[in-house]
């Protein structure tokens, strides 16, 4: 696999030269400073590009994957501005083809990206991890959010251990909670106040499960077909957390879910993004199955592991210590790349990054975006990359 970073641009604390020391050959960055549903411009894409390739050293770099492109609210709901909307998403496609990576990452989660409820939970070693903790949201939900319906959605114990949990806190400690679900995560939406985040809910009145799912389809088949002209790979990320929160819905949790995916617009340009430590939350999910099954659509990988708690909650373990069975996951994608060589097909090697990273080390003492750390993740990259040598998968030079 190609040894990938995610870098946030120029104002990233966590460098390209931080990035290239820890071995990465692609990068992995977007346009953060578009709004969601905005063209992206070619000057602004090539821009990028030479930042990310055309900097110092002898050791090049290459800007593979676009995290993200987001999907603005609008199409998500179905609202009247979505055709509109959908037209931006496909000029951008075509003017990254023109001019940048052809692999384009997104999700489709409603409102919120990937989501966590603590951003510094400690672990043994005295590093700190990322950690979603389903009492805690469900207090936030319950007596800070106040949503309007929002008991049904818990029962008995839970609303109890989630009134505990929110007289314990302190004045702080409940607009810490607040902030960290709404001030939004690297690559995600911009941050809500309370009320903006009532009104964002209130557009989702209307749309449950299966609204969501004929708008995710309505999307794809208007965008597959610009993304096959173009070149392009669209690979969709899994829901973080993938179960429903506040409300919401969320339909790219499950392995049928993938299925339903792919078979909307069935070309290898609509694709996705195995994200190991989404999909790993839930244990019905057979991950190295997946890949077998889903292998050929698969255009981008996270590896991330992560370790189950009682009730839904999760924190972000080392990357091959955890729920998902790391090795199986590596050699089953090890196994896709072979494939993909004897029958020739593109697609190799195939863009990995180590996703998320524990603070540790000097990492205690610097700044860094939630879940990207420079230490952590060079940790994380290196086990990753032993991982693949010893499976086999990892003996020839990677290059972009």
């Amino acid at each position: 696999m190609l040894p990938s970073w995610r870098w946030f641009g120029p104002d990233d604390p966590v460098t390209l030269a931080d990035a290239r020391q820890a071995g990465a050959v692609g990068i992995v960055s977007a346009l953060h400073e578009i709004p969601a549903g905005a063209v992206w411009p070619v000057e602004a894409i090539r821009a990028r590009r030479r930042q990310i390739e055309e900097g110092p050293g002898d050791a090049p770099l290459r800007w593979v994957v676009v995290e993200s492109v987001p999907v603005h609210e609008a199409i998500k709901t179905g609202g009247p501005d979505r055709d509109r909307y959908i037209d931006n998403y496909r000029q951008t496609l075509r003017n990254l083809a023109a001019c940048g990576p052809r692999i384009v990452c997104y999700n489709f989660m409603p409102v919120l990206d990937w989501t966590r409820t603590d951003l510094a939970f400690p672990l043994p070693t005295g590093a700190l991890a990322l950690r979603f903790d389903r009492v805690a949201l469900a207090a936030f939900d319950l007596f800070i959010l106040r949503r309007p319906g929002a008991a049904r959605d818990y029962d008995e114990p839970l609303r109890q251990a989630a009134r505990d949990h929110f007289e314990a806190l302190t004045g702080a400690g409940r607009e810490r909670l607040a902030r960290t679900i709404l001030a939004g995560l690297p690559g995600g939406h911009a941050a809500y106040d309370l009320e903006a985040f009532r009104a964002a809910l209130a557009a989702y009145r209307e749309v449950g499960e299966r609204e969501l799912r004929a708008n995710l389809a309505y999307f794809l088949r208007a965008v597959a077909d610009v993304a096959e002209e173009v070149g392009v790979h669209l690979a969709i990320h899994p829901d973080d957390p993938p179960y429903p929160l506040l409300g919401l819905p969320r339909v790219v949790s499950t392995e049928a879910d993938l299925a339903a995916v792919l078979q909307a617009a069935d070309t290898t340009a609509n694709g996705l993004t195995f994200c190991t430590g989404s999909l790993g939350v839930r244990p019905e999910n057979d991950l190295p199955g997946m890949v077998h099954r889903f292998g050929r659509r698969i255009h981008f990988v996270h590896l991330r592991n992560i370790r189950r708690e009682p009730g839904g909650s999760f924190h972000e373990s080392e990357h091959l210590a955890g729920a998902v069975d790391m090795y199986a996951v590596v050699r089953a994608l090890v196994e896709e790349e072979r494939r993909r060589v004897r029958d020739g097909t593109p697609g190799v090697p195939l863009p990995m990054r180590p996703d998320h990273g524990h603070r540790l080390l000097d990492d205690l003492r610097k700044p860094a975006s939630p879940g990207y750390p420079a230490i952590g993740r060079l940790r994380g990259l290196a086990e990753l990359r032993g991982l693949e040598h010893g499976i086999g998968g990892g003996a020839r030079e990677p290059t972009a």
